[in-house]
């Protein structure tokens, strides 16, 4: 993947922040992350390639077949692989910077922060199509980034910009992955870090990645909103760089998921994008670059998107019920502590996509959540509550009538399963009868307990 320069691949136009509310512009250099005219949130308005079409997708193959695998990226600064010279080796074998005319084309390669990322896979399987009722049902994991979770996309975005403007720190609010994410990738741009989380309501996986990795984390007494609230103060007063979701860069690197989704399915497009919904943040990405892929020709039609919340955290699927008539706020609450988020600051973004898209919103209970997380758990992939939201949305909506059976339908798992082990052994614990538990047993040492034990094991496909 080698540098180029903007005028030639996207004639004389630059990159510039528009406002969604009033328009106005912002250099691609500002570290403001908010319109300083009206507050409304920024967007990434950055000129399309001249490339189209078939041209344009053999070069985001030609770059995905020259890869350097993610296991040796890391080694040696610049090589060249059929996709240029002087790429840089992370940056080549990112999944987020393969797209880079669609993420942010001024970027050079020196100033690119990647582990890298993306690359997930988009994996069937049988028992849990069998569950949510549809067969040709394809599970796009996200888990499988560095950090465990899709937030690594837009934080590689959001570091180079940081990078670039020269941040003296980063910051952001997070319910537990955008923290981790923030924490590592700051880590890795050698800029120091710091996160707001609400206290005790921080899944311990989420929270010990944090620490880990190096961040300066400050537990809030209050919620999420509150701590996006005091970030943002923080960040407009103490000069500190903000990373949320409200980011236009943060954005701008997760409409890479849904490139890949694309790309993987050979550029055609599912029926359905089904994903889980807490700030709206990726609902905004995949409408966005579904927009994009439309546009240049990548795809020839759209898929519908579903974006699915938890009912005790579930303004956008009140507002979609009134036709987004207001932006509804509500006091969130649900074991999904990932899409624990009760005033989505993404919320124009995802109105935009759900009626660009002939979308849905819905919210499934907790009940209903822990469920498909177990049956996906069970076919031997795994994820983190928020992430089965996605197929428990999908099995509602078979059911509703709204997805047809025969429908190819993509549903993304947003984190990996460890993410919050502590609710994944409480779910499995001796006594639960809730459906697909599967709690220890506790045996003699005898062959014959064994061979008990063993004979009521029953045998099923994954």
């Amino acid at each position: 993947m080698a540098t180029t320069s903007s005028t030639a691949t996207h004639g004389d136009r630059r990159t510039v922040q528009r406002c969604a509310a009033c328009a106005g512009t912002l250099d691609d250099r500002d570290a403001r992350t908010s319109c300083p005219a009206c507050g409304g949130l920024l967007e990434l308005d950055a000129p399309l390639p001249i490339a189209r079409g078939a041209s344009l997708q053999a070069r985001f193959d030609d770059r995905l077949r020259a890869a350097a695998p993610s296991y040796v990226a890391g080694r040696g600064a610049t090589a060249d692989h059929g996709a240029g010279t002087g790429a840089s080796a992370s940056a080549r074998a990112s999944g987020v910077w393969r797209f880079r005319e669609l993420i942010l084309p001024d970027a050079t390669d020196a100033e690119i922060v990647s582990q890298p990322e993306g690359n997930t896979p988009l994996l069937h399987r049988p028992r849990v199509a069998a569950w949510a009722g549809v067969a040709d049902l394809l599970l796009k994991h996200d888990g499988f980034n560095p950090t465990a979770s899709f937030k690594d996309r837009g934080m590689t975005v959001a570091l180079t910009q940081a990078r670039r403007v020269g941040a003296r720190a980063v910051a952001c609010a997070s319910t537990g992955n955008t923290s981790a994410s923030l924490a590592a990738y700051a880590a890795l741009a050698g800029i120091p870090g710091l996160v707001l989380v609400p206290a005790g309501n921080v899944a311990l996986g989420k929270l010990s990645q944090t620490l880990a990795y190096g961040a300066r984390t400050l537990l809030v007494r209050g919620d999420f909103d509150d701590c996006l609230r005091l970030v943002r103060e923080g960040a407009e007063r103490l000069g500190v760089y903000l990373v949320n979701s409200i980011n236009p860069f943060r954005i701008a690197g997760q409409k890479s998921v849904a490139l890949e989704i694309l790309q993987q399915l050979a550029w055609d497009a599912p029926d359905w994008i089904v994903l889980p919904a807490g700030n709206l943040g990726n609902t905004s990405a995949v409408g966005a670059a579904l927009r994009d892929a439309l546009a240049l020709g990548l795809i020839d039609r759209a898929p519908r998107v579903a974006s699915v919340q938890a009912a005790g955290a579930a303004p956008f699927a009140a507002g979609f019920r009134e036709a987004f008539a207001t932006q509804r706020r509500v006091r969130a609450e649900t074991l999904a502590t990932a899409i624990r988020i009760g005033d989505p600051a993404s919320w124009d973004r995802a109105v935009q996509v759900i009626r660009e898209r002939d979308g849905v919103v819905i919210d499934v209970t907790d009940a209903e959540i822990l469920e498909a997380k177990a049956a996906v758990d069970a076919s031997g992939v795994g994820c983190e509550p928020a992430s089965a939201a996605s197929v428990a949305g999908v099995r509602r909506l078979v059911r509703e009538g709204v997805i047809a059976p025969d429908a190819r339908v993509v549903a993304i798992l947003t984190g990996h399963v460890l993410k919050d082990p502590g609710l994944l052994l409480d779910y499995h614990r001796a006594g639960n009868e809730a459906p697909l538990a599967n709690p220890p047993l506790e045996i003699d040492a005898t062959l014959d307990a064994l061979a008990r034990v063993l004979d009521s094991v029953p045998t099923s496909s994954s």
